[in-house]
């Protein structure tokens, strides 16, 4: 039995990431914890540095206000740095472009920022009448909200997709730049007015998903949650049914 609780919202003086529920976000949480540990590590040298230099400034080898050459110390505080920064890049790059990789997506859904919600469009089904599935977005007023709803993250309509499943974003907006960012998928892009931006998303667990503009978009800029289903293939063929007439595009 599963027991396990996941963290997939903003939680009050939360310090750390969201659970991670894709490979995506999971390189992101390695890469903090690997760019944490040299963080430590340079805190705890500087500040032993420092103790020593300020502790007993008389009587120490490290103070000494007449010195004018240090050929081995100015070459240690060269490389040294330069070291624990080739060995922050390198991941760092790695990650960055395998983000950016986009190969042989299941499916594929067109995001498009508007002031102020959200509007999806399921590229690849057509409903009855021949039109592309699309629908828009909106956050749940505070006097609207039922028990259990989240303030502010909370939307009418979700995005819905099966879990396991190579999930393409193309992203977009209509009037000014939006971002579209889901923290627990590891998703961030901007949404720019006449730009295509695209991502993608291999979700591994079923759950709800939150997210909201991260782009000063205007006044309602706080009123643009994301809220996004990841359901079984089985449930999400019926949430397709329950929709359109499905054919493959």
């Amino acid at each position: 039995m599963n027991n396990l609780i996941w963290l997939d919202v903003p939680t009050p003086w939360g310090v750390r990431f969201q659970d991670p529920a894709t490979p995506n976000a999971e390189g992101i949480h390695e890469l903090y914890d690997h760019i944490m540990y040299y963080l430590s590590l340079i805190l705890g040298l500087v500040s032993y540095i420092l103790y020593v230099v300020i502790k007993d400034y008389n009587n120490n080898s490290f103070a000494y206000k007449y010195i004018r050459h240090g050929q081995t110390i100015e070459i240690i505080w060269t490389i040294f740095p330069a070291v624990i920064l080739l060995l922050i890049a390198f991941p760092s790059f790695i990650l960055l472009y395998l983000c950016d990789e986009v190969l042989t997506p299941a499916m594929t859904i067109k995001v498009i920022g508007l002031q102020w919600y959200w509007k999806y469009e399921y590229s690849d089904f057509i409903n009855s009448t021949g039109e592309t599935i699309e629908y828009e977005s909106y956050v749940i007023p505070d006097d609207m909200l039922e028990k259990g709803q989240l303030r502010l993250l909370d939307t009418d309509t979700s995005i819905v997709v099966p879990v396991d499943t190579h999930v393409r974003f193309v992203v977009t907006a209509n009037d000014v730049i939006h971002c579209f960012t889901i923290p627990s998928l590891g998703i961030k892009v901007d949404a720019t007015p006449g730009r295509l931006n695209q991502l993608s998303a291999l979700i591994q667990r079923t759950g709800v998903y939150y997210g909201q503009c991260s782009e000063l978009c205007g006044v309602n800029h706080g009123m643009m949650p994301i809220k996004l289903e990841c359901v079984t293939i089985n449930e999400f063929i019926d949430w397709l049914g329950e929709n359109v007439k499905v054919f493959i595009a």
